[in-house]
């Protein structure tokens, strides 16, 4: 069932058509990767679903029932919630119906004998609140919070402290957990490391209602969509598939309008000769097959149309200007902390000329301090590191601070290379795309994907053997990553990176290394094989399947162990609930101004607020675990009947 159409839809600004004439449908369960290069016209084409926008022509129709969601621009903007609380606003109805409940259940202690109408009131709420999540949805919350990255301790976070990552995180966990129908997802794995993405990869494959997803992220993208949207050329195409899929069809579609328009050609210069041989017998009846073949030709010219050329993408060539020893890097032991914080400990690894070494791990865990320290801009703590002999290091920082903004990016070229001619510096700037006038662009005027293509020709002219590689491809629309992959596939250096691109680094890795407080461990090969290695891990761990109960004795003791679950996760509910009733009244007994005026008061409840919070906590925790064992027991009770 279609639940979203852009039938024929056309933007057009300054009176610049943006695109035209894009035409697709959204399914039930459908997920969409919306494609195209920066400045296509992707985030324009979302405004107009949400009605943000208005198309100059064309449509978008939304079926009746569908519950559209999307990321708020300003995300849990002016919130003075903590991150907890802000992602507990999108089950208000649940809260007004517990609150409800709560009501009704003190009124029929204080009127027993008159309590029809509430009994029936309670009963109607009773089952609302649990068909729609009301026993799960604090679980959820939390679970899609940390799996998002958030630790315990920023639950409690209040959303002005939050960065601007982590606000666009909170607004995302805040879309998902809407349970909307349709969810337009921007770029929804940048600030995300691995792990987090993984975690939002397997939400959105479970996830029953539909998407449409902008990024740049083609392994995200390749396991989540099913259809391909792409605008380019000022068009829009579309096909099922996901992107790897759809990046086949694509180059079977180029090829396919280009054979075609050769061969339009061929036959237009056919026409064209038999046109000018029947003129040159200069008889009427050769005068009349040339006006016929004349008019054959306007129509052969009327209907040809020139293929789309593919889109500019950058040219780069890292070519070293010496080759480094064998032995590239070796440390042993680095340690770095920032105040109480230990990001990293015993941190053990050497790396050898030509292998491709990336470092992933969780965001917090060091690995652009680590690549920092390397390059000498930071400290270790403690331990040792040396780079082999003849290594030329070329750095490229995710942050792009390289770059001086009151500089033009000619000059920011030239005054690097003063020995280039300014015909060599521009040809150099030209294969970067900027061409023209851009040349002279400040580069504080640079968008983030120019500054990253900047940055790039920097590293490429600086002729290094290894390169430092910081998030290289954060910046870049998919055309732009292709480029600077291949480039690095021919690198006949050393590459030590730090990426959450796990495209490029299943496509580069020779060895991956996870960082961690506790130091480094090593795999060598693919991403694939490094998920594929850390499967086997959790498969070795995990409990063998419990035998099918078959045994009358054993069947009813698994009901008695589920009747006693059951009543432990209610009661665990209860508690859960009554610390909310407690600690609402400790925090309006702040507001007192016997106690606002009392300093020793302030404390004890300040301590005794701080009590039930772990409290709940723990509650909460073992709440979850039970929940999530009591599935796990009625599954299994029920294949055993």
């Amino acid at each position: 069932m279609i639940i979203a159409g852009i039938q024929k839809l056309s933007a057009e600004f300054s009176g610049k058509t943006l695109f035209k004439d894009v035409t697709f449908d959204v399914n039930e369960g459908d997920k969409v990767a919306l494609i195209g290069a920066n400045g296509t016209g992707k985030t324009t084409l979302f405004k107009m679903i949400t009605g943000e926008l208005q198309p100059a022509s064309g449509g978008v129709f939304i079926s009746g029932n569908t519950r559209l969601g999307y990321l708020e621009q300003h995300a849990c903007s002016g919130s003075v919630r903590t991150v907890y609380d802000e992602a507990l606003t999108v089950f208000k109805n649940l809260i007004d119906t517990e609150a409800e409940l709560e009501n009704i259940a003190s009124l029929l202690e204080e009127k027993p004998d008159n309590s029809a109408e509430l009994i029936d009131r309670q009963a109607y709420l009773n089952e609302f609140f649990t068909d729609n999540g009301g026993l799960t949805y604090r679980s959820r919350a939390r679970s899609a919070l940390l799996g998002l990255g958030f630790s315990d301790e920023d639950l409690s976070l209040g959303c002005n402290l939050l960065s601007g990552g982590q606000r666009s995180k909170l607004s995302m966990c805040k879309l998902l957990l809407s349970n909307a129908d349709l969810i337009l997802l921007d770029e929804p794995t940048n600030h995300l490391d691995i792990s987090a993405c993984e975690w939002l990869e397997n939400y959105l494959l479970s996830y029953k209602g539909s998407a449409i997803i902008i990024s740049h992220d083609r392994y995200f993208i390749d396991k989540i969509c099913n259809k391909t949207a792409e605008l380019a050329n000022g068009r829009g195409y579309f096909a099922a598939g996901n992107y790897s899929a759809y990046k086949k069809l694509r180059k079977e579609r180029l090829e396919s309008e280009r054979k075609r328009y050769e061969n339009q050609l061929e036959e237009i210069k056919r026409i064209e000769g038999i046109i000018e041989q029947q003129r040159s017998f200069a008889r009427e009846r050769n005068f009349i097959t040339a006006e016929s073949k004349r008019k054959m030709l306007e129509k052969k010219k009327a209907e040809l149309v020139k293929p789309d050329s593919d889109p500019d993408e950058i040219r780069i060539k890292f070519t070293p200007e010496c080759e480094s020893g064998n032995d590239v890097l070796f440390a042993r032991g680095l340690k770095k902390s920032f105040g109480d914080k230990t990001l990293f400990s015993g941190a053990d690894f050497e790396v050898f000329k030509g292998e491709r070494a990336f470092i992933i791990g969780a965001n917090g865990c060091g690995k652009t301090t680590l690549l920092k320290i390397l390059k000498g801009y930071l400290k270790a703590d403690e331990g040792v590191y040396k780079f082999g002999a003849n290594v030329k290091i070329g750095y490229f920082d995710q942050n792009l601070e390289s770059l001086k903004g009151s500089k033009t990016v000619l000059d920011e070229i030239w005054d690097e290379h003063r020995l280039m001619k300014e015909t060599e510096v521009r040809n150099c700037l030209a294969s970067f795309l900027f061409k023209g006038d851009d040349v002279f662009k400040n580069v504080d005027s640079l968008s983030g994907g120019e500054k990253a293509k900047l940055c790039l020709l920097k590293l490429m002219l600086s002729g290094a053997n290894v390169l430092l590689l910081d998030e290289p491809t954060n910046h870049l629309d998919i055309v732009s990553r292709e480029a600077l992959e291949n480039a690095l596939c021919e690198f006949e250096g050393t590459i030590i990176a730090v990426s959450h691109d796990r495209y490029l680094i299943n496509r580069l890795s020779t060895s991956i290394y996870t960082l961690s407080e506790n130091g480094m461990e090593r795999f060598e090969g693919t991403y694939d094989d490094y998920c594929e290695k850390a499967l086997e891990k959790r498969e070795k761990v995990k409990e063998a399947k419990p035998v099918k109960v078959n045994s009358y004795k054993l069947r009813k003791e698994r009901e008695s162990e589920i009747n006693r679950l059951k009543g432990k996760i209610k009661r665990e509910q209860e508690s859960i609930d009554r610390l909310d009733r407690e600690l609402n009244e400790l925090n309006e007994s702040l507001k007192n101004p016997d106690v606002s005026s009392d300093y020793e008061k302030i404390i004890a409840i300040t301590e005794e607020i701080d009590g039930k919070n772990r409290e709940q906590t723990e509650l909460m925790e073992s709440w979850e675990s039970d929940l999530t064992r009591l599935s796990v027991l009625e599954d299994e009770f029920n294949e055993s009947v």
